[in-house]
């Protein structure tokens, strides 16, 4: 018999993700078989699943929460904004098609079907699902054809709780404010609320838990305080991009902030170190002149953030650093734009041509139709240390400075590197992920590594939030408001 339970959201980014994955360890450890589902998320933070497509990241971590592997029926609709106006679309793991908004309202329909096949086929091996919704059901613009809230709640037949971030404010009219829009029969769905990133005595809301009980009647499940460690869990969304700078740091890694930045969990690790600031630049600011490293980020539209990239003038700013004998590193789109060209002969991310790369390698990127998605481990050539990661990425990246790689992955060479050794590029998401490798790069740099346990930490975390949770929300309650659903 399996049960199921959606958590949606008074608005975006209250915090879903991490209480789902926080939900998620704490009846894993009760020995449950728990899987995290989202019908669609909006992210080009993904990640490659064991059965070789792509999630939203978020997912993943939760999975990791339910000690299982990731799955593409966790996330069967995964959009990937490419433009202000258009998304590529990932269904059940792999490119469905590249829509602008009004022909992905066509396609609901279709991705309805498939988010219900995924979540009845994930259903087959689990005890409980935990469901995250995505925004927030008070779009009610939005209400028809949906598919990540209250459309999917009710074709699912699942019940709901609603949570409210009250570090943004205006916390009783997010809750409130929901209970008042939404159709009668939507508003029933919602069993119960919860509010989250509370700061300081939490009984000093007790009030207002009263105010939103008698406005809703909506059971109260309880306020969750500001979780401290949250940021040593992967951030879901580039507004979670936080720069960490401490006390007697060594090495300075800055990276500017494309606008289609993709996969910048890379930098997790990286963060975690005592040792290491991580500066993330807003745009229209300069990369700092005393980095030690800086690092190019993948990128859901490589020739779209090359051109936002010079408009800021980090072009200028990249090549005084390199001129000062600083280093630098490419990872997938940021290696493809530290080449010589960006070759694009199908239009795949936009109009058909070629572009000038920043010449800091000599190499060239032609941008193809397929997408490689793997898993893939190796070692990193200078030091022989064990690397592990994933390739989520189009086109084929070829030139001289390829005859310098600097990783071997499943038995190919990998990566390029300029003559003097200070720039580098690869394909290879997750690099820093690998202990020994992280404290090889780091080395290099001139610094050290004081996390011999990246996945441990990570783990850690989660079980601090999981304790966290059990603290102060009613998570018996929580298990109780979930339904039966029909498993097909």
């Amino acid at each position: 018999m399996t049960k199921a339970i959606m958590i949606q959201g008074a608005g975006s980014n209250v915090g879903k993700s991490m209480v789902v994955a926080g939900l998620c360890r704490v009846f894993a450890r009760r020995g449950m078989e728990v899987r995290p589902f989202k019908p669609q998320n909006m992210s080009n933070n993904a990640a490659v699943t064991e059965d070789g497509g792509e999630i939203g990241r978020a997912q993943a971590l939760q999975a990791m929460a339910c000690g299982v592997p990731a799955h593409t029926d966790m996330n069967p609709v995964l959009l990937k904004p490419e433009s202000d106006v258009g998304a590529q679309v990932i269904v059940q793991g792999k490119r469905y098609a590249t829509l602008k908004a009004r022909d992905y309202a066509k396609a609901k329909p279709d991705l309805l079907s498939k988010t219900l096949q995924s979540f009845h086929r994930l259903s087959k091996a689990a005890d409980l699902i935990i469901i995250e919704g995505a925004g927030s059901p008070a779009e009610i613009n939005l209400r028809k054809g949906d598919i990540a809230n209250m459309g999917f709640a009710e074709a699912a037949g699942v019940p709901v709780v609603l949570i409210g971030d009250i570090d943004r404010g205006g916390v009783i009219a997010q809750i409130v404010g929901t209970h008042c829009v939404l159709p009668e029969k939507d508003r029933a769905r919602i069993k119960a609320f919860m509010i989250n990133k509370f700061r300081g005595d939490v009984t000093l809301f007790d009030e207002g838990m009263a105010e939103i009980t008698a406005r809703t009647d909506w059971a109260p499940l309880g306020v969750l305080p500001w979780f401290a460690d949250a940021w040593q869990l992967p951030a879901e969304d580039v507004m979670d991009i936080s720069s960490t700078s401490r006390s007697g740091d060594v090495i300075k890694v800055v990276v500017p902030k494309l606008s289609r930045i993709a996969n910048f969990d890379d930098l997790d690790p990286l963060a975690m170190e005592p040792g290491v600031s991580v500066e993330v630049i807003e745009p229209g600011r300069p990369l700092p002149a005393d980095a030690d490293l800086v690092l190019l980020p993948g990128s859901k539209s490589t020739v779209g953030d090359l051109a936002f990239l010079r408009a800021q003038g980090w072009d200028i700013d990249l090549l005084a650093h390199v001129r000062r004998g600083g280093h630098v590193l490419g990872i997938c789109g940021g290696y493809q734009m530290l080449g010589r060209t960006i070759s694009d002969p199908e239009g795949i991310e936009g109009a058909q041509g070629s572009v000038s790369g920043l010449g800091l390698l000599d190499v060239d990127t032609v941008m193809a139709p397929l997408k490689r998605l793997a898993d893939v481990e190796g070692t990193h050539l200078a030091s022989g240390a064990a690397v592990t990661g994933y390739e989520i990425h189009i086109g084929t990246t070829r030139g001289a400075d390829t005859l310098r790689p600097w990783l071997k992955m499943d038995g190919a060479d990998a990566g390029a590197t300029s003559p003097d050794g200070k720039v580098e590029g690869c394909y290879i998401h997750g690099l820093f992920t690998s202990d020994a490798f992280r404290k090889s790069y780091l080395a290099k740099l001139g610094g050290t590594s004081a996390v011999s346990d990246y996945s441990g930490a990570v783990n850690t975390a989660l079980d601090a939030l999981a304790d966290h949770l059990e603290l102060h929300v009613n998570v018996d309650e929580f298990l109780e408001l979930a339904e039966t659903v029909e498993v097909s």
